[in-house]
């Protein structure tokens, strides 16, 4: 799946050495300059990262390990159901667009992340913290639902709440039905939603990923690369 090598030029780095650098600067959130001697010159590896962002590389390996992943749950290759819910991250002094969040105090940018039953990415936009979740739904909506032709069922928390959001999906998708999962006001502290938790857990994931701890990239691009790369190691080690 990896593109193919120039025929011309000096000869290649070796594929396996450059993303073992990927995977160790997404682990342990260093800058590219510093990473250790013994890997692919820093420029090199930054080169491949970004021409593999820019064509949607990242994204094309994610969804074949994704279905991998499935088929050893037992799970077709199209899912049915799936996931909906955002997080906002503080950003770094970078020249990136970011924005403000009142409600958390949070100046930087917003994940919107789509997930199978399983917790796997289906899909992800990344905006400025100040974008309402309707909006950023509908971004990484208008991006994937084309590819899963199988999705009848949206879980949702209260934030998307409004018939504005769920009539909107329904011209989009005619057979994709969104389904509110709400708190009960009885309840008081913590409380794990129901389906909505699986998302939160994949949040979780992404965190243990030190470079995604905070929101260091100047575009929207290369941030969107970083949580597919994520998902790319936890899919491959989900495989092991």
């Amino acid at each position: 799946m990896l593109p193919k090598l120039s025929k011309r030029g000096r000869p290649p780095t070796d594929r396996r050495r450059v993303l073992d650098a990927i995977l160790y600067v997404i682990k342990c959130g260093i800058p590219w300059r510093y990473l250790p001697v013994d890997f692919p010159p820093w420029k090199t590896v930054y080169h491949v990262f970004r021409k593999w962002a820019l064509n949607h590389q990242w994204a094309a390996l994610t969804d074949a390990l994704r279905i991998l992943v499935r088929k050893t749950h037992d799970k077709r290759s199209q899912p049915t159901a799936a996931i909906l819910d955002s997080q906002s991250v503080k950003s770094d002094g970078h020249g990136g667009s970011v924005g403000y969040v009142d409600a958390k105090r949070i100046k930087g940018r917003k994940r919107h992340l789509l997930v199978d039953t399983l917790g796997l990415m289906l899909g992800v936009a990344v905006t400025p913290a100040s974008t309402p979740e309707r909006d950023g739904a509908q971004t990484v909506l208008r991006q994937v639902l084309a590819w899963f032709t199988s999705l009848r069922l949206l879980w949702v928390d209260g934030g998307y709440t409004g018939d504005a959001f769920a009539q909107w999906v329904k011209e989009l998708r005619p057979k994709l039905v969104v389904e509110v999962v709400k708190r009960s006001d009885d309840i008081s502290g913590f409380k794990e939603l129901p389906h909505c938790w699986v998302v939160e857990r994949t949040f979780g994931w992404l965190m243990r990923h030190r470079r995604l701890v905070r929101d260091y990239e100047n575009t929207e691009t290369s941030a969107e690369a970083w949580i597919f790369i994520a998902m790319i190691r936890i899919q491959l080690r989900r495989m092991d």
